[in-house]
């Protein structure tokens, strides 16, 4: 038999923007905010990270794991008409200062840096209340992707049927 064969090689940490959003997703945790990735918002952008927090605010968080990727988004403002607090989630190699310039608003935008295994809020994000009728909307669209993902993690539909 060759050396390792019928051994299952281990998956590792994730890398790249996943890692980010898992430290990112642990520190959310222990404070009390539950996020889903991948997050379409009805403006047609998506959130890396949208989540509610235990008092019902909404919180976005776009990573970025580049400087071209970071410099380069112009896209990002259209995020903040769907959230009460929005932060910048870096990796550990992004020098953080970048996202503390003006384009990036700092005095509105928060910035956390994370890695697989954690993550520190370098810079809270001010709150900027949505209206009620906005704050209803995203949190039942919120309320129902994580049903629907929970319903299709418990039950995979059959390869053949559209849900």
């Amino acid at each position: 038999m060759l050396p390792g064969a019928g051994v299952v090689p281990q998956a590792g940490p994730p890398l790249g923007a996943a890692a980010v959003a898992r430290g990112i997703a642990r520190l959310f945790r222990r404070n009390q905010i539950w996020v889903a990735s991948e997050v379409a918002l009805p403006n047609g952008r998506r959130a890396d990270l949208m989540g509610i927090d235990s008092r019902g605010a909404i919180v976005i968080v776009e990573i970025k794991v580049s400087r071209a990727d970071l410099l380069g988004d112009s896209k990002w403002g259209e995020y903040l008409d769907h959230c009460d607090r929005f932060y910048w989630g870096l990796c550990p190699s992004l020098d953080p200062g970048l996202a503390g310039t003006d384009p990036f608003l700092p005095d509105i935008t928060g910035l956390i840096v994370a890695d697989a295994y954690d993550a520190e809020i370098i810079r809270p994000a001010a709150t900027r209340p949505l209206a009620a009728a906005r704050r209803k909307s995203e949190t039942q669209r919120l309320a129902a992707l994580a049903l629907r993902r929970l319903n299709l993690l418990q039950d995979p539909p059959p390869p053949d049927e559209a849900y």
